[in-house]
C-alpha cells in the first residue's frame, strides 16, 4: 500500500502519491492535477454528480441543478451541521464534502494502479480563530469524512509546513523563511529553518520555529470586492421611501459569499425582497436582487468577482460584464476600490505574519525570505501586508498552486 499527500483546498484540490521515488500529482481532470474544488448536483439527470471544472461549467450552462463551492470553509463553521436541500431531499454538508474528497481518492487510485487507505492531509494552522475547542473539533470533522472516504490512517500537516518542505528542495543553503501560505478560505504562516543539510532529518520539529494563522483568504477578497463594486447596483446601500431606513443587508452578506449563497435561494426570500421593491427608492435594482435569487445567479457574480480580483493583480482596473443579469449591464471594478475594501483584512494578515515571527523568538531582520505561495498570495496589497512584516527579506515564490500539494506528497513519500 502506499500512501498520498492530499491538498483539499477552498478554491482549488489536488493529490499526489510517490512513485519510484519521485512525488507525483495525479491528473484528476482532463489530465489536469489542479481543480476548483466543486461539485455540482445534476437535477435534468438525476443521480449524476460532477467536479471541478465540469461542475462549473454546468451550472454555467444553465443545467438545472445545485453547484456547491468553497467546501472546505465550512468545516470551521456552524455550517458543517447544517443540511443542503438537492433535488427535494436533505443531504448534511459532510456528505458533500465526503462525496468530494472519495472522488479525488478514487482519481489517486487509478493513476497510482492501487489501493491508496493512508493519507498526509493538508490543513490550515486555524481552522478556527481564537476558538481551540471549535479548532480541533474541525480537524476532527475532516479526519472522520477521511476515514469515511476510504483511508484508514489519517496524518494532518499544517500546510505551510508542507509548502515549506517542497521549497527546501530548490535552497543552496540554510535559510530562516517565513512561509506565507495564502489560500481561498484561511492564511498560514510558518517560521521554519531550511536547507540542503537538514532535508535528511527524521523529526523535524526544532527545524519549525513558530506557526500562526487567520482565518481570512482569496474567498473573502472575493465577498469584500463583490460588495463594493456589484451589490449596490441591486439596492445594496440604498433606501427605502418610508422613514427613509436603508435596505435591510443581511441577504447581500448571504450572496457575497461563496459558502452562503445557496442559503439565499428560498421562496421566502423572494417574497421579502418583492415587497422591499415595492417599497424602494430605487425599486429597478431591488428588482435585479430579486431576479439573482429567482433565477439563483449568486455563483455568476461570485465568480464574476473570482475573476475581477484575479484581473486586478495584474489591472488597475477591470471592467466587468453582467449581461447575464441584465443585458448592457457593467461595472468597472478597480485596484483602488478592491484595496479599500480588503484594508482591514490586510492588517489581520500583517499581524499574523508579525505574530508568527516574535512567536518564533526572532526579531524581522532575522527572516532571510519570505516564500509566497497560494492563489491569493498574487494580490499585490497581500504582498505588501506580508512583506512589512520582514522588510529586508528576499521575496520567493514557486508554484503557487501546488507547493502544498507538492510538499504533502514528498511527506507521504518519506512515511510521515
Amino acid at each position: 500500500m502506499i500512501a498520498c499527500g492530499l491538498d483539499f483546498g477552498t478554491s482549488n484540490s489536488a493529490i499526489g502519491v510517490t512513485l519510484d521515488g519521485t512525488a507525483t500529482l495525479a491528473p484528476i481532470e482532463a489530465g489536469n492535477t489542479l481543480m476548483p474544488s466543486a461539485v455540482f448536483f445534476d437535477y435534468e439527470t438525476k443521480g449524476r454528480v460532477l467536479f471541478g471544472n465540469e461542475a462549473i461549467s454546468a451550472y454555467v450552462g444553465q443545467t438545472e441543478g445545485r453547484l456547491m463551492r468553497a467546501l472546505k470553509s465550512i468545516l470551521g463553521s456552524p455550517l458543517i451541521d447544517e443540511e443542503t436541500s438537492l433535488g427535494g431531499s436533505k443531504v448534511p454538508l459532510r456528505e458533500v464534502v465526503e462525496i468530494f474528497v472519495r472522488h479525488l481518492k478514487d482519481k489517486a487510485e487509478a493513476f497510482a494502479g492501487q489501493e491508496i487507505t493512508s493519507v498526509v492531509h493538508g490543513r490550515p494552522v486555524r481552522f478556527v480563530d481564537d476558538d481551540d475547542k471549535a479548532d480541533a473539533r474541525a480537524q476532527e470533522v475532516l479526519k472522520a469524512i477521511a476515514r469515511r472516504a476510504g483511508f484508514r490512517d489519517v496524518t494532518f500537516v499544517y500546510e505551510p509546513i508542507a509548502a515549506a518542505h517542497h521549497y527546501e528542495q530548490t535552497v543552496q543553503g540554510e535559510e530562516l523563511v517565513l512561509i506565507a501560505d495564502i489560500g481561498g478560505g484561511t492564511s498560514d504562516f510558518s517560521v521554519i529553518r531550511v536547507g540542503p543539510q537538514l532535508r535528511g532529518r527524521a523529526d523535524r520539529g526544532r527545524d519549525v520555529l513558530a506557526n500562526a494563522g487567520v482565518r481570512v483568504g482569496g474567498t473573502d477578497f472575493d465577498t469584500a470586492l463583490s460588495l463594493a463594486a456589484v451589490m449596490p447596483l441591486l439596492g445594496l446601500g440604498t433606501q427605502l421611501v418610508e422613514k427613509n431606513l436603508p435596505m435591510p443587508n443581511a441577504l447581500y452578506h448571504e450572496l457575497a459569499a461563496w459558502p452562503t449563497i445557496n442559503f439565499a435561494y428560498t421562496y421566502k426570500n423572494e417574497r421579502a425582497i418583492a415587497e422591499l421593491a415595492a417599497l424602494a427608492c430605487e425599486p429597478e435594482k431591488v428588482r435585479r436582487l430579486l431576479n439573482v435569487v429567482r433565477q439563483r445567479l449568486g455563483h455568476r457574480l461570485a465568480f464574476a468577482m473570482e475573476d475581477a480580483k484575479i484581473a486586478l493583480s495584474a489591472q488597475e482596473n477591470v471592467a466587468v460584464s453582467l449581461a447575464f443579469l441584465e443585458a448592457g449591464l457593467a461595472v468597472t471594478a478597480t485596484r483602488v476600490e478592491f484595496d479599500r475594501a480588503i484594508a482591514a483584512r490586510m492588517d489581520r494578515l500583517h499581524e499574523a505574519a508579525s505574530d508568527c515571527i516574535a512567536a518564533a523568538g526572532l526579531k524581522p531582520p532575522a527572516i532571510e525570505t519570505i516564500f509566497l505561495t497560494g492563489g491569493s498570495s498574487r494580490v499585490p496589497a497581500v504582498r505588501a501586508a506580508i512583506e512589512r512584516a520582514a522588510p529586508s527579506a528576499r521575496l520567493a515564490s514557486g508554484s503557487d498552486l501546488l507547493s502544498v500539494a507538492l510538499g504533502l506528497t514528498q511527506m507521504a513519500g518519506i512515511g510521515l
